[in-house]
């Protein structure tokens, strides 16, 4: 099984990379979950992607949802802990299935994985 590591930097809103990383993700979910294993690393401003209750407007992609879609087919989401301590957020409660992690975590998976993307 070919492991693959998404590397987000930008928050969920105001630009578009953390929306074409995840859609990227669960596309390839879709279409080869039997051939990969996905991890995704949320760094800097991409923590804020793992906060829950994220509210959209109508017809605007939400990434809470997008994320829930990953981690319900077995892809797995870590959140930098300094990034969410510097930012104030490490106390709140994340996602169901997305932790804390640690730059350790982060170069464990960076090695183990084939292919490392980042946005």
């Amino acid at each position: 099984m070919q492991k693959i590591l998404i590397i987000i930097n930008d928050a969920p809103y105001g630009t578009e990379k953390a929306y074409n990383a995840i859609r990227l993700a669960m596309n390839t979910i879709k279409f080869h979950k039997e051939k990969v294993e996905i991890k995704i690393f949320l760094l800097a401003d991409a923590v804020y992607c793992a906060l829950p209750n994220q509210k959209t407007a109508d017809g605007y992609y939400n990434i809470e949802r997008m994320l829930k879609y990953i981690l319900k087919r077995g892809g797995k989401v870590k959140a930098c802990g300094v990034c969410s301590e510097a930012r104030g957020i490490d106390e709140l409660q994340f996602q169901e299935g997305i932790k804390l992690s640690n730059m350790e975590e982060f170069a464990q998976w960076s090695v183990e994985c084939e292919k490392v993307l980042t946005f």
